[in-house]
């Protein structure tokens, strides 16, 4: 059961010849979830074979240009691909304005989308569910930055059971008891003779989590919203000499960030969002992993 992130972009604000804006994809179960859309997404998801028809859902950050730039250019991609199906975009409310200021003026001179947008708006400061299937639970939560900004905390909903195929065959129990089973139930046999669960099955895996928080200067109000996650993706677009001009810009340092994971507790740190002046960035990864073991 795929739980998948793949990083398009980790680049702040000026993209650098290795390393694109912000943009991450999340597969759960195979459904496929965009996070942010700086320039050049469409250039990473094609390298990364990632299918174009199965993004059905963007989540943008807020609305500085390395979050977003992307996303005129793949909304008319898709609809030059023969898009029919709705695209969701979840989003602060200005996003759909500038959006449709630009699909208007195209719309104007003949052009054809051939598929609908829909806008789902974020309300900043406010920590909410924005999403749900039968498979992910989606939650916004506000970050502390110079504008508008929220994060993004994805979680898989628990699973049933397994079912142990040799012992289903060897007692040959019912296709209609099954479903039961894999919910817990055990089985009686046409003796009265009860098999446990236990015999019948083996554990589920464990739900997974991932939480994605940039644009943000260091703050706790961030641990009761990723405590004990799985991953966290925290920016970290300085290093701590640097931790005046992370202030200044309400940005993060990589220590901080990893302070962020240990005091929340979460499993592993994914550091991004790293300044263009920066080439070696194993320099991160050393100094979070002063604070964090888990640290990447």
């Amino acid at each position: 059961m795929t739980f998948k992130l793949t990083i398009l972009g980790s680049s702040s604000a000026l993209p650098t010849s290795k390393r694109f804006p912000a943009a991450h994809v999340l597969n759960v179960h195979e459904r496929f979830f965009l996070i942010d859309c700086g320039e050049g997404t469409q250039m990473q998801l094609r390298n990364n074979h990632i299918p174009f028809a199965k993004l059905n859902h963007l989540f943008i950050s807020h609305l500085h240009g390395d979050h977003y730039f992307g996303l005129i250019g793949l909304i008319t991609t898709l609809g030059l691909l023969g898009r029919t199906s709705e695209l969701h975009i979840y989003a602060h409310k200005d996003l759909q304005t500038i959006t449709m200021s630009h699909l208007n003026f195209l719309l104007k001179r003949g052009e054809k989308l051939g598929y609908r947008l829909v806008f789902h708006t974020i309300t900043p400061g406010i920590h909410e569910q924005i999403y749900e299937d039968s498979k992910v639970t989606i939650h916004t939560f506000p970050l502390v930055h110079r504008i508008e900004s929220n994060g993004f905390l994805f979680r898989e909903k628990p699973t049933l059971r397994n079912l142990i195929k040799t012992k289903i065959d060897f007692y040959q129990i019912p296709i209609a008891q099954l479903r039961g089973i894999k919910e817990g139930a055990d089985f009686v046999t046409d003796e009265g003779k009860v098999i446990t669960n236990k015999e019948l099955t083996t554990e589920p895996h464990k739900p997974r989590s991932y939480a994605y928080c940039s644009d943000t200067m260091y703050s706790e109000t961030l641990l009761d919203y990723v405590k004990d996650i799985d991953v966290l993706f925290h920016e970290s677009t300085f290093l701590d000499d640097m931790a005046d001009r992370a202030l200044e810009t309400k940005h993060s340092t990589a220590k901080q960030a990893a302070e962020i994971a240990k005091k929340a507790n979460v499993k592993k740190l994914l550091l991004g969002h790293f300044s263009s002046r920066y080439k070696d960035l194993s320099l991160f990864e050393r100094e979070a992993r002063e604070v964090f073991k888990e640290s990447y």
